[in-house]
């Protein structure tokens, strides 16, 4: 029956299809991988379906019906979390308090925005702030685990409202040795002959895919790529002459300037508004009046809401 099948059930499909493999399945699901046999058992067994294909108790891949067992796995499970998540954002408005998210490369200037901001009616809410990359941002406020977040180059979702507050281009790093250390500012071919330091596809996914567009469309094949979590580290491969880097701010100031330079990239493919995200649905006089505080801060021509705005 349907009510025998439970989140574990679920997330277990969810696990073993990423993994393909039992015994990694089931150290990550920590539990003995006979327990994760008997989990898929009852989902095939009593439903008649097979969800996974095997050959000699292996797995060879997900059968047509697993594929589309996945996908409504994982949006229960998202459904899930939204509705305890929502739970608690509520009581957390009833205490007066707001969860808001940025990234790894925000702006200081933002940050502190967002710690200065109180809304007219309650001077003091109290601000929780949480870091993640682009993606999980626009998940947690979905899923309302965070109130707001600071997302650049947001997925458009029907269910979240995105209101830019700032425009910004993309910056390549070079070492001070490189031949255009001196230009004040760059494109992106003039780096076709480089090796390219980027933050990984997952650290921002659009920005990482508008890069390699953009390479395309003006007919660059990059000699090499690095990939990186975060611009410290980019910074060093840069200052160790691996490549030039490409990020979405300028470097963090506790850098030595002394052994490479910034340089905006003048490409309009490669410029990206930031964005106060929220879910549209979200009703809260707390969190609709906080958004309204922080956007007059940074308010300019032509900002319009995408999605509805802030109420």
């Amino acid at each position: 029956m349907l009510h025998d099948i439970e989140l574990r059930h679920l997330y277990s499909v969810i696990v073993l299809a990423e993994e393909m493999h039992f015994t990694r399945a089931a150290h990550r699901l920590r539990i003995a991988q006979p327990s994760l046999s008997k989990r898929i058992q009852q989902i095939e067994r009593p439903h008649g379906v097979l969800l996974f294909a095997r050959d000699k108790g292996r797995i060879v891949e997900l059968t047509d019906a697993g594929r589309i067992f996945l996908d409504e796995a994982r949006l229960a499970i998202f459904h899930a979390e939204r509705a305890l998540n929502l739970a608690r954002a509520a009581d957390r408005h009833s205490r007066d308090s707001l969860v808001v998210g940025y990234s790894p490369d925000a702006d200081y200037a933002w940050v502190s925005s967002i710690l200065a901001t109180r809304p007219p009616s309650n001077a003091k809410v109290r601000i929780r702030l949480c870091t993640r990359f682009a993606m999980e941002l626009v998940r947690d406020v979905l899923v309302g685990e965070m109130n707001l977040a600071l997302v650049t180059a947001p997925t458009e979702e029907r269910q979240l409202t995105a209101v830019p507050f700032a425009r910004r281009p993309l910056y390549a790093v070079l070492p001070d040795s490189h031949r255009y250390a001196r230009r004040k500012d760059l494109v992106l071919r003039d780096l076709a002959d480089d090796e390219w330091i980027l933050n990984a596809k997952q650290v921002h996914p659009t920005i990482h895919d508008a890069i390699l567009e953009t390479a395309k469309n003006e007919k660059i094949a990059p000699k090499d790529m690095h990939e990186t979590f975060t611009e410290q580290q980019a910074v060093q491969l840069v200052v160790e002459r691996a490549g030039v880097g490409i990020f979405t701010k300028p470097c963090a100031p506790d850098f030595r300037v002394d052994r490479f330079v910034v340089r905006p990239l003048l490409d309009a493919s490669l410029r990206f508004d930031t964005s106060l995200v929220m879910r549209s649905s979200d009703d809260s006089k707390l969190t609709n009046e906080f958004a309204r505080s922080f956007l007059r801060r940074f308010s300019r021509p032509g900002s319009a809401p995408k999605q509805g705005g802030a109420r």
